[in-house]
């Protein structure tokens, strides 16, 4: 099918006419994307069978990673680039008059996640199929995902995410496979010769229809499997009010995080966690009865991850398998289960940590919560008889109390693994956060640092920088992103600076063209490109970016001797819808932006940009066009991050708080390749443990913070004198949770350093491409080794 451009331009015609049923000169760019996309699925079908019997027959263990969030982007071109056949088809379309990259362009980015822990599911992906490693993710086929955003006068708005609406043309339905899953309903206790049986009736059934989509490794014949759950209605459901029951069923699998303000929709949430794991762990354990005839032996055999606590009603689900199905003892079940489920912890931030009400969770999920109350009994029991009359350290711990089921306590007490992402956030969980289990399961905790692929936030994102290191250290660095240190002794090579420069000023110009198409803003592609981009949260100091850039602005404006080199800053976040904080500091972006990018007092040397609707694909874009990486959450908030990585891998430099892995990316870059600033974790700790800080202090006793606080509600911003005052009332009044104040200062120091040094291109070009160098470590490819070996136990395919 690829042999030659020419065979490969001819099999495409006569797929076109055959697909379509319309001729090649009729034939839309639409109906051109579908036809090469089913060609490639064509292509790698007996690798995916393969892969799937190698993985039943495999006399090692397989993995199953289970996530709420897969934040795949395009899959078109990772695909072709994967199967080393890209070039060939940019050939043969090329011969018949098509564009690869209009053909691409069609593509729509899935919308299956939100933010770093779907990206990260998406990457480890990709990592586990090149690493010819047999693990498979689980998750829900959203029909509309998170939201498409808008920005209409400034303020976020959300419309249906229409990813699906001409299809998908990777996924396969596969009906035969379905699994029934119950709610609400009682659960019926009986004693059969001296043993309880436990029977689930009058539950309302939904049916859970797999949709399979191929994840196909790098420059190799293995093809894992992402499935994704749809939810259909019971086809044997007899309520009389049909269309209600219709519009139910639906509501699970239509879109992602539904608002859980009120009672509906926690319920509707916890109704999603509950379809994704009963499905999916059914789907599992109908699998490995396939080539086994019990399930005693499971946990040496198959691997469950959950990705955060979304999942963790794994656990009770395995568990009732176990004990209502297969008939075992309680000790039996525990001992499978608790060898077979591992735990990401991705936060810190309490109130990330699911908690359900215990009034919606019991009738909702019966004979879950039964299991769940079990478990929790069982093991207060256990701590009890290692610190007899310690009720504080039982209450802490304990998985069900005050009215409440607390995931994260569930999914460390079921699990044989607890991992965090980057070691500070490691170290926080097992001496702060989650001390008490550390203390009572010191062996489960570890640390695996995030990684990304380099396959497609490099090698595809940034072809051009791609080949440039291809030709100057050979192409190893693909499949081993470690020997990216060798681009160290090309750190100081003149002609190897030029290049990469002139590479890096080509993506600049081809950013600042998509900023004038999609905001009509001019930008100077020779400014310095200091960008933000990931979810909208007060955590992660949009607005102490904003404030720096009001601090700015109000200096050239003041002092007409001041000048900077040209700064364009470009943001791109999405706020969830019903955190209105968040959209405030999105409106607050563009009210700045109109008071900065049109005043001829400026001259044009800020820039501010709000990029709307951020997904992968436009990231893509940015990574490789960014000077400097704004990486400045509060110290211990941001469990890793991994736009640090991927800025990082392209050439930026980052700027950022002690945080996360930034730490890890100053170990390896040193400190004259990063520009660090403010309280460290230990700090920011003491504080919310000891208080002492007082904001308003700051306030007083810095002009520039007085100036750009008061200019939030001082009619600074024309016809919005009350839009920020809650933005105001966060710093002041409320103390200033996040140290925005706190920070500020020492935040201009070190934008300061970065003005200074910009200037001396060369030099800042070595420290571009010394982070580049480093940046192997940070592969999602080092990641899921560890997972591999430390964790799941798996090994390579033959």
């Amino acid at each position: 099918m690829f042999s030659s451009k020419e065979r490969f331009a001819a099999l495409f015609l006569q797929r076109l006419e055959m697909t379509c049923g319309k001729s090649f000169k009729d034939s839309t760019k639409l109906d051109q994307y579908k036809t090469l996309g089913i060609m490639v699925r064509e292509y790698i079908s007996s690798n995916w069978i393969q892969t799937n019997e190698k993985s039943r027959s495999n006399s090692g263990k397989q993995t199953y990673y289970l996530s709420i969030e897969f934040l795949l982007g395009q899959l078109l071109d990772q695909n072709l680039i994967n199967l080393g056949v890209r070039d060939v088809t940019e050939a043969g379309l090329k011969e018949i008059g098509i564009s690869l990259q209009e053909v691409l362009d069609i593509e729509t980015d899935a919308g299956l996640g939100n933010g770093g822990l779907g990206r990260l599911a998406a990457c480890f992906l990709d990592s586990l199929a090149s690493l010819n490693l047999p693990g498979h993710g689980m998750g829900i086929r959203y029909k509309h995902g998170l939201f498409e955003q808008k920005i209409v006068d400034g303020h976020q708005v959300e419309l249906p995410e229409q990813w699906l609406k001409n299809g998908n043309v990777w996924e396969v339905r596969n009906a035969d496979q379905s699994v029934d899953v119950p709610f609400w309903g009682h659960v019926n206790v009986s004693d059969q010769n001296g043993r309880l049986t436990f029977r689930h009736e009058h539950a309302t059934l939904i049916t859970a229809v797999p949709y399979d989509i191929p994840v196909i490794g790098y420059d190799t014949g293995t093809v894992n499997t992402l499935r994704l759950w749809n939810a259909e209605p019971y086809i044997h459901h007899h309520e009389t009010d049909i269309l209600s029951y219709k519009r139910e069923t639906e509501a699970v699998s239509e879109f992602l995080y539904p608002d859980d303000t009120h009672d509906e929709g926690k319920i509707l949430r916890l109704k999603q966690q509950y379809f994704l794991v009963c499905a999916s762990v059914k789907s599992i354990v109908n699998s490995y009865r396939k080539t086994h005839k019990s399930l005693y032996g499971l946990h040496k055999k198959v691997s469950i991850h959950i990705n955060d606590t979304h999942p963790a009603l794994a656990v009770p689900e395995l568990m009732r398998i176990l004990l209502d199905e297969e008939k075992m003892s309680w000790e039996e079940a525990w001992h499978i289960t608790v060898h077979t489920i591992s735990y990401t912890n991705h936060t810190t931030l309490s109130e990330a940590l699911e908690k359900w009400p215990i009034h919606l969770f019991k009738p909702l999920l019966p004979r879950m919560y039964m299991i769940i109350e079990e478990i929790n009994e069982r093991f207060c029991r256990s701590v009890w008889e290692q610190y007899p009359g310690d009720w504080k350290r039982i209450e802490n711990a304990a998985i069900t109390a005050h009215g409440v089921v607390k995931m994260a306590h569930l999914a460390i007490v079921g699990s044989y693994s607890v991992n965090g992402v980057a070691k500070i956030h490691s170290d926080i969980l097992k001496e702060r956060e989650m001390k008490g289990f550390h203390i009572l399961f010191p062996k489960k905790f570890n640390n695996k640092t995030n990684g990304i692929t380099h396959r497609r936030w490099l090698l595809k994102a940034n072809p051009d920088l791609s080949a440039m290191i291809s030709e100057s250290i050979g192409e190893r660095w693909i499949k081993q992103p470690e020997a990216l240190i060798d681009l160290k002794s090309f750190a100081y090579d003149a002609a190897f600076i030029e290049q990469f420069q002139l590479i890096k000023e080509k993506k600049k110009q081809e950013l600042a063209d998509i900023i004038f198409c999609t905001s009509g803003v001019v930008v100077n592609p020779e400014s310095i490109f200091d960008v933000q981009v990931k979810r909208l949260h007060a955590y992660k100091r949009q607005l102490l970016n904003v404030l720096h850039i009001m601090y700015l602005y109000n200096r050239l404006k003041e002092d007409t001797g001041f000048s900077i080199h040209p700064q364009t800053f470009i943001f791109g976040a999405k706020a969830s819808p019903s955190y209105y904080y968040a959209k405030k500091i999105i409106k607050l972006i563009h009210s700045v932006a109109d008071k900065v990018n049109y005043d001829p007092a400026i001259r044009g040397l800020i820039k501010v940009v709000f990029l709307e609707n951020y997904r992968v694909s436009l990231a893509e874009r940015i990574f490789p066009a960014s000077d400097v990486s704004e990486q400045i959450s509060t110290a211990s908030k941001e469990a890793s991050g991994t736009g640090n990585m991927k800025f990082m891998m392209n050439g930026a430099l980052t700027i950022g708080t002690h945080d996360g892995a930034n730490i890890e990316i100053l170990e390896r870059v040193g400190p004259d390749c990063i520009y660090t600033f403010g309280l460290k974790a230990e700090e920011v700790l003491s504080y919310y443990e000891n208080g002492g800080y007082r904001s308003r202090e700051y306030y007083q006793h810095d002009r520039r913070i007085r100036q750009v606080a008061d200019q939030l509600i001082n009619g600074f911003f024309e016809g919005e004198a009350d839009e920020f005052e809650s933005i105001y009332d966060s710093l002041l009044p409320h103390n200033d949770e996040y140290f925005v104040l706190k920070d500020f200062s020492s935040y201009l120091d070190a934008q300061e350093r970065i003005q200074s040094d910009y200037r001396d291109r060369r030099k800042w070009s070595e420290r571009s491409i010394e982070n580049i160098a480093h940046s192997g470590y940070f592969s999602s490819d080092r990641t899921i080794r560890e997972y591999a070996e430390d964790i799941w136990g798996i090994k390579p395919m033959e």
